[in-house]
C-alpha cells in the first residue's frame, strides 16, 4: 500500500543555520510541529493563535512579536532535539490531533468536516486515498481483471500507480511522447501552475518544490520522475491516439481502436476503460473572419512554436485569459511591440509570492523538523479548501446582482478594486479597460502579483478593447476601422473544455453513441460513471472542475479512489461490468445544475468556458471538498446495475 511520507533528515547544522531556517517559518505549522517534538500540546493553547482568512496574511495574522517569540521558543527545542539523539516522544493521540487540526486552520470545524480533514492530513501515515480490501481480493482475480488508461498526465499516471499497487494490469495510450498531459503539451513562456504547490502533487508523493507556484518544466519533471520511480513507463504506449472504444454487450468488455503515429492501428481489449484526457487539451481557436489569410506567423499558445524568435517582433495576443496573463508578459521582455485584444477582462487576486521561490531556510525546515513538511501542506491545503467559496454564493436576498450577488461577494469587488487601483496607479484609462464589470467568481479568478499589470503598463505594450471585425494579411481591424499590423499571431482563447473526451467515438450499449447521446451537454454521475457506458470511468469528468477551492490533484485522488471500489464491487460480485442507473445518475445532475445556478458562474451574465454553448455549466463542482470526499469514499452498491457474466 502506498503511504504518505514524513521522513526527514537529522538536524546536524549549526545554530546559525537553524535561527536563519526559522526566520522563514509558517508559524502555525511550526507550532504544530514543536507538538510532536515535544510532545507538550501547552504551546498552541496560548494567546498565539492563528485566524483563518483566505485573503489575509499566510501566518493567520500572528504578529511579529509572537512570531519572533515562537521562532526563539523553536530554536531552543530544537537545539535540544539534535543534542538529544533525535529522539520523538509518543505521537499525539486523536484528541489532540483533533486539537491541532483546528488551531493550524484558525477555525472550529464539526465532527464530518474534521474528520475529512485529520484523513488527508493522514498523521498515522496511512493512505486516505487507498481502496480498503483491493488488494486482498484474490491474486488470479484480480490479475484477469485489465484496464485501458487513456492518457499519461496527472490523472492517467494516478491511476496507473494506484492499479499497479492493487495488482491490477493495465496498459495506458498516450498521444504524446511523453507523459506529463497539461504540463508536456503547454509549454509557453512563463507557463506554471496555479495552485499552491506544495497541495498540487500526490497526497502519497510530496515533493521540495522550488516555488510557491512552480514552473511548467519543474511540474513536468515531477511527473517524469513519478513514471519512473513507479515502473510505468513499460506500461504506456506513446504516440499512440485513441480512435475510438466500443462495448461488447455478451462479453462485457471493450475494445479499443488506436493509431500510432506512424499510422500502425491496434486493438487493445479491456474490462474497463478509465479517461483520463482532461477538460483542457484541445486549442479552442476563435471564430473571426479573415484567420487564414494572415502572412506572417501564427499559433495558438497551448501548440507554442518555440522555433520563431519574437525578439524586435511586433506581436498580437487575442485573449486575456490564463495562458494570456503568462505569457504575454514575458513576450514583451523582448518583442518590439506586444497588443492584446481583451473581449472581457478577469478578476485578479493578488497573489504576493505568485513568482517567489521558496526561501532557503523553508526548505531546510520541510527537510529537516519532523511533521514540519506535513502540516504545511495540510495548512495550504485548507487555506485553498474552500477558499472564497462562501463569497461567490448568490444571495437571492442581494438587492442589485450585476456587479456581486452578495455582501460577502461585494467586499471580494472592493478587495479586487483596491488592488487594482494600487497596480495602476494615476492610469485611471487603464484602471477602467481592467475592471471587470460582472461578479467575481464569474468567471475563472487569476492569481498575480502585479506582473499582468505591470506588462500592461510597459510603453511596448497597448491593450485594445475594441471588438475585433477580422483578420487580414497583415494584422487585425478592430469595428472601429483601426488596423494593428504585426509579425506574429498568438491566439490566447483557451480550449474546447465542454467537449468531453473528443475526439474519441465512444460506443456503449445498444450502439449508444457517447457524443450523440450526450448531445453538446455532457453529464456523468459524480463526474466519473455514464449510463449505457458500463465500465467506462472518467477521470476530471463532467463537472469536476473546482473554481476557488483546492487543487484539482485532490478531485483526482477522489475519484480514482471510487472507481477501485467500483472495481472491487465487481470483482466481489463475479460480474462482468457495472452501468450507473438513469435515475440516479438524473437525480445528481440536477442536484449539481440547482448547485451551479446559486454561484456566480451560475448566476452571471458573461462568456465563460465554465458553460457549454446551451448556456449551461459543465464545468464546475458548486459545493465545498468535503461533499465530493464524502460522496467518493465507498461507491454504493444501490446506484449500479451489475451486469453478469454470459456464460
Amino acid at each position: 500500500m502506498l503511504r504518505t511520507r514524513s521522513e526527514v533528515s537529522p538536524i546536524t547544522r549549526d545554530d546559525d543555520v537553524l535561527r536563519r531556517s526559522l526566520a522563514d517559518a509558517h508559524i502555525p505549522s511550526l507550532m504544530c510541529a514543536l507538538v510532536h517534538v515535544t510532545g507538550d500540546v501547552s504551546i498552541l493553547r496560548g494567546p498565539i493563535r492563528p485566524v483563518h482568512s483566505f485573503f489575509g496574511d499566510a501566518q493567520g495574522g500572528i504578529t511579529e512579536a509572537q512570531q519572533a517569540e515562537v521562532r526563539a521558543r523553536a530554536f531552543e527545542v530544537l537545539r535540544a532535539f539534535r543534542y538529544g539523539g533525535h529522539r520523538l516522544p509518543a505521537p499525539p493521540d486523536a484528541e489532540r490531533v483533533h486539537e491541532m487540526v483546528n488551531f493550524v486552520i484558525g477555525t472550529e470545524v464539526g465532527p464530518d468536516y474534521a474528520a475529512f480533514l485529520e484523513s488527508e492530513l493522514a498523521m498515522d501515515e496511512s493512505d486516505p486515498y487507498a481502496c480498503p480490501g483491493l488488494a486482498e481480493l484474490p491474486a488470479e482475480l484480480r490479475a484477469n481483471f485489465r484496464v485501458v488508461i487513456v492518457g499519461a498526465g496527472m490523472s492517467g499516471l494516478l491511476a496507473a500507480i494506484r492499479l499497479k499497487d492493487a495488482g491490477i494490469p493495465f496498459v495506458i495510450l498516450e498521444r504524446h511522447a511523453n507523459v506529463g498531459g497539461t504540463w508536456y503539451q503547454n509549454s509557453y513562456p512563463g507557463c506554471r501552475v496555479d495552485s499552491p504547490n506544495h497541495t498540487y502533487s500526490y497526497s502519497f508523493r510530496p515533493n521540495d518544490w522550488p516555488q510557491f507556484y512552480s514552473q511548467q518544466e519543474v511540474l513536468r519533471g515531477y511527473f517524469d520522475r513519478a513514471a519512473d520511480d513507479y515502473g510505468l513507463r513499460e506500461h504506456i504506449r506513446f504516440d499512440t491516439s485513441v480512435l475510438a472504444a466500443r462495448f461488447d454487450e455478451a462479453r462485457g468488455t471493450w475494445s479499443v481502436e488506436t493509431e500510432h503515429a506512424s499510422g500502425r492501428r491496434e486493438t487493445f481489449e479491456a474490462n474497463a476503460v478509465m479517461s483520463a484526457v482532461g477538460q483542457l487539451n484541445r486549442p479552442k481557436w476563435p471564430d473571426i473572419p479573415g484567420q487564414d489569410r494572415f502572412r506572417g506567423i501564427a499559433f495558438h499558445s497551448t501548440e507554442w512554436e518555440h522555433e520563431h524568435d519574437l525578439t524586435g517582433k511586433r506581436v498580437l495576443v487575442i485573449g486575456t485569459g490564463a495562458s494570456a496573463f503568462q505569457f504575454a508578459p514575458e513576450v514583451a521582455k523582448v518583442a518590439a511591440k506586444v497588443t492584446i485584444f481583451q473581449r472581457t477582462p478577469p478578476w485578479i487576486a493578488g497573489t504576493p509570492d505568485y513568482h517567489a521561490d521558496v526561501p532557503e531556510g523553508m526548505h531546510w525546515l520541510l527537510n529537516h523538523v519532523p511533521y514540519y513538511g506535513k502540516w504545511y501542506r495540510f495548512a495550504m491545503f485548507w487555506r485553498m479548501a474552500e477558499g472564497i467559496l462562501g463569497a461567490v454564493q448568490r444571495d437571492a436576498a442581494w438587492p442589485d446582482q450585476r456587479l456581486s450577488i452578495s455582501a460577502n461577494n461585494e467586499e471580494v469587488r472592493k478587495l479586487f478594486i483596491a488592488s487594482l487601483e494600487e497596480l495602476c496607479g494615476e492610469d485611471k484609462e487603464l484602471l477602467a479597460k481592467i475592471t471587470p464589470t460582472y461578479p467575481p467568481g464569474g468567471k475563472r479568478i487569476l492569481f498575480d502579483n502585479g506582473n499582468w499589470v505591470r506588462c500592461l503598463r510597459r510603453d511596448n505594450v497597448e491593450l485594445v478593447t475594441d471588438r475585433i471585425r477580422e483578420i487580414n494579411e497583415t494584422g487585425v481591424r478592430t469595428e472601429r476601422g483601426v488596423q494593428h499590423d504585426a509579425d506574429v499571431l498568438v491566439y490566447g482563447t483557451g480550449f474546447h473544455a465542454s467537449r468531453f473526451l473528443m475526439p474519441m467515438k465512444i460506443t456503449g450499449r445498444g450502439g449508444l453513441d457517447l457524443h450523440q447521446h450526450w448531445a453538446g451537454d455532457a453529464r456523468a454521475y459524480l463526474g466519473i460513471t455514464v449510463p449505457a457506458f458500463p465500465n467506462l470511468f472518467l477521470l476530471y469528468g463532467p463537472n469536476t472542475n473546482i473554481v476557488v477551492n483546492g487543487s484539482i490533484v485532490f478531485f483526482s485522488e477522489c475519484e480514482v479512489r471510487y472507481v477501485l471500489g467500483l472495481i472491487k464491487l465487481q470483482l466481489e460480485r463475479g460480474a462482468a461490468a457495472l452501468d450507473c442507473k438513469r435515475e440516479v445518475h438524473d437525480a445528481y445532475n440536477r442536484l449539481i445544475d440547482a448547485g451551479n445556478l446559486e454561484m456566480a458562474w451560475g448566476a452571471a451574465d458573461v462568456p465563460t468556458w465554465y458553460k457549454n454553448d446551451k448556456g449551461r455549466v459543465t464545468q464546475n463542482w458548486p459545493f465545498g471538498l468535503v461533499e465530493y470526499w464524502n460522496r467518493t469514499r465507498v461507491p454504493d452498491p444501490a446506484d449500479y446495475t451489475f451486469l453478469p457474466v454470459k456464460r
